[in-house]
């Protein structure tokens, strides 16, 4: 899988969280494998992510360790 619908994928897999990517000026949720790709995030871009929620901060640090990793 792609590292949009991985990121998609982990979005759903926390269904108490809101996960907002940013990029360009612009936030898309990151559930939304639609909006993640429409976003036009480039290899090595760099982004913000926005976590609210359920214990948002270890959700956050999970996230972040993946791009860190580059999903695999």
């Amino acid at each position: 899988m792609r590292p949009a619908g991985e990121l998609a994928k982990f979005a759903k897999a926390h269904p108490d969280n809101t996960i907002m990517v940013c990029y360009g000026g612009r936030s898309v949720n990151a559930s939304s494998l639609m909006q993640v790709m429409m976003a036009g995030i480039n290899c090595g871009a760099e982004v913000r992510l926005e976590v609210s929620g359920e214990n948002e901060q270890d959700v956050l640090t999970e996230l972040v360790k993946k791009f860190e990793n580059g999903f695999s």
